[in-house]
């Protein structure tokens, strides 16, 4: 996934993630996502990790309705827009897989 940090907001959103809070990251592991890591170039930020639950959907909506991941990401989702001018999402945009070797 992609998306773009806003100038003026690089160092907040930098500054969170060099301490992500712990239930933000207890409920990202609870909801079967692994090897979580966020690049970043400029103002680009790429985000990669591994799902290995059963129900990605699900797991999705269960992070979505922790109280404290949503106030994490009321305070994230202001540094951050979408990689492209014309997205229908309000920050990170999934990205198609060009090549994959395990």
């Amino acid at each position: 996934m992609v998306c773009r940090m806003r100038p003026e907001k690089r160092a907040e959103y930098l500054g969170l993630h060099s301490a992500v809070w712990p239930g933000v990251e207890a409920t990202i592991t609870e909801c079967g996502i692994r090897n979580f890591t966020i690049f970043v170039i400029d103002d680009v930020l790429f985000g990669y990790y591994e799902y290995v639950g059963d129900d990605y959907e699900a797991d999705q909506r269960k992070m979505a309705a922790d109280p404290v991941t949503q106030e994490w990401w009321s305070r994230t989702a202001p540094c951050q827009i979408p990689f492209t001018d014309d997205a229908d999402v309000p920050n990170w945009q999934p990205l198609a897989e060009a090549w994959h070797l395990d």
